[in-house]
């Protein structure tokens, strides 16, 4: 039987999705549990990795097992007792992995290759606050809202990505599709940004944040987006910003 389940985690504590030898990981902690309860090595497969730091509103993976533990009948229903599942799971693990939802999926389902897009939310606030430490990129300035907007738009659509990724960066290709961007003033001190794409190269959203932002405080122009995206050259585009602001927010499938 194979099951997909959807995730919310706090990545405040982790050195990441994927499991590591230099700390603790989500995808160990929930195979570390999963294991526990079928009493099997259970592995899971995400729809891609988050870095240290990252959180995710709904990460999605999926696993394998032959247990009939969870099943609503043992002998005469077959289907998977979601809730059941869900309860078991969270109820031994840690207190910043949480499982949304759970349900079979076929055996053609992967998690990683099967997503069609992903969407992602950055947010970003003025000054600091010890209650939001951790969950925000902080900044110095309110920028210009409608500036980072126009600015955005350059982005939409299928392009090269190489200004707008680390130089660890390795892949075939640099070319993603951004279907939208939207960016809203949520408080007198936040703002957010969701980036919706076909898929994102490594640092790709903060990186992208990061020059925006700088479009909305006055050192870089709309037009200059257009130009630093075509010049290939990760030099020309913004910092990257930290991973405390950046939350995987939805796979779609």
């Amino acid at each position: 039987m194979k099951i997909k389940i959807s995730i919310c985690y706090n990545g405040k504590n982790f050195v990441g999705w994927q499991t590591q030898n230099n700390g603790r990981s989500v995808q160990e902690e929930i195979e570390k549990t999963l294991s526990f309860l079928f009493d099997e090595k259970t592995k899971i497969i995400g729809s891609g990795r988050t870095d240290a730091g990252v959180h995710a509103l709904s990460q999605v993976a999926s696993f394998e097992i032959s247990s009939n533990r969870f099943l609503k009948n043992f002998t005469l229903d077959s289907q998977l007792n979601s809730d059941k599942l869900i309860n078991a799971i969270n109820a031994n693990l840690p207190s910043d992995i949480k499982i949304l939802s759970a349900e079979e999926v076929g055996d053609n389902f992967n998690a990683r290759f099967s997503a069609k897009q992903k969407a992602y939310l950055y947010r970003l606030q003025v000054g600091t606050n010890p209650l939001t430490d951790g969950f925000v990129g902080n900044v110095n300035l309110m920028p210009d809202i409608k500036a980072m907007k126009k600015a955005s738009k350059h982005l939409v659509g299928e392009h090269d990505f190489s200004s707008f990724c680390s130089s660890k960066t390795e892949t075939k290709t640099f070319v993603r599709k951004i279907y939208k961007i939207k960016i809203r003033k949520v408080s007198p001190i936040e703002f957010n940004f969701e980036i919706t794409g076909n898929g994102f190269l490594y640092n790709m959203v903060r990186i992208i944040v990061g020059t925006l932002y700088e479009v909305g405080i006055g050192k870089k122009t709309a037009k200059d987006i257009k130009t630093i995206l075509n010049s290939k050259d990760r030099k020309k585009a913004g910092k990257t910003l930290p991973a405390s602001g950046l939350y995987l927010k939805q796979v779609l499938y």
